[in-house]
């Protein structure tokens, strides 16, 4: 569902990918790990279509990029770390927006769907900016998914959330994953990141230095070869 060749991309003369190869299978889940400034971020706005490859190759459910880039927004659900919601509007009113913004037809039913999905149902006339960080990026895949993209790309997810929320979080991500899409997230947190993945793999240096099935691997296993691919310490 999404193939990467040998993309690069240089900021001036800083090159952050330099060579990135991989593939993510329909339905799958790969987990990206990486340090600060492998250029995860930058590798995963590539794929959402907001950046551009310096080279390389790089298509979303056989469209290429940055070609066929509006299509294939259509087939894509984005999660950074800012949650791109408004805080003077509700959680409904928040995807009435978004609803709109998708051409969505009769979204009411679609919008609560979503809102209990992510269980967020019972705040759904709450102004967001009441919300706890942990609530605002529940809402925040809420909106991601709205209009059912079969490719969900989730960036540090998990940023700035405390352990319940954490959990909580891990719960919703289970359940969206479980629908079938292909999902590509990033993150630093070893033992959340295996525990939802089928596969895995380690940006490092601007290249995949890694790459296995997440079968048979153990925090504390992939703990040591992250450290040892990346010269860096995991958050476990």
């Amino acid at each position: 569902m999404i193939e990467a060749r040998g993309v690069i991309k240089v900021f001036g003369l800083r090159p952050v990918l330099r060579g990135v190869t991989l593939t993510v299978g329909e339905g799958e889940f790969l987990t990206l790990f990486g340090p600060n400034g492998a250029g995860k971020t930058t590798f995963l706005r590539i794929v959402a279509t907001i950046s551009r490859p310096t080279g390389g190759q790089i298509a979303v459910a056989g469209l290429p990029l940055p070609a066929r880039a509006d299509a294939v927004r259509g087939l894509l659900g984005v999660v950074s770390h800012q949650p791109l919601l408004y805080g003077d509007l509700s959680a409904e009113e928040n995807l009435r927006f978004y609803a709109r913004m998708y051409n969505l037809r009769q979204p009411a039913e679609r919008i609560r769907e979503v809102l209990k999905a992510v269980g967020l149902h019972r705040r759904a006339a709450d102004l967001v900016r009441t919300y706890s960080r942990g609530m605002q990026q529940r809402l925040a895949i809420a909106r991601a998914i709205l209009h059912d993209p079969p490719v969900l790309l989730l960036d540090e997810p998990y940023t700035g959330l405390d352990q319940d929320a954490a959990a909580t979080l891990d719960e919703v991500l289970h359940e969206v994953a479980t629908r079938g899409r292909t999902v590509l997230m990033t993150t630093h947190n070893i033992s959340r990141g295996l525990g939802l993945a089928h596969r895995v793999a380690i940006l490092s240096g601007g290249q995949i230095a890694y790459e296995a099935p997440r079968d048979g691997l153990d925090v504390v296993t992939f703990a040591d070869t992250y450290a040892e691919v990346t010269g860096m310490a995991g958050v476990r």
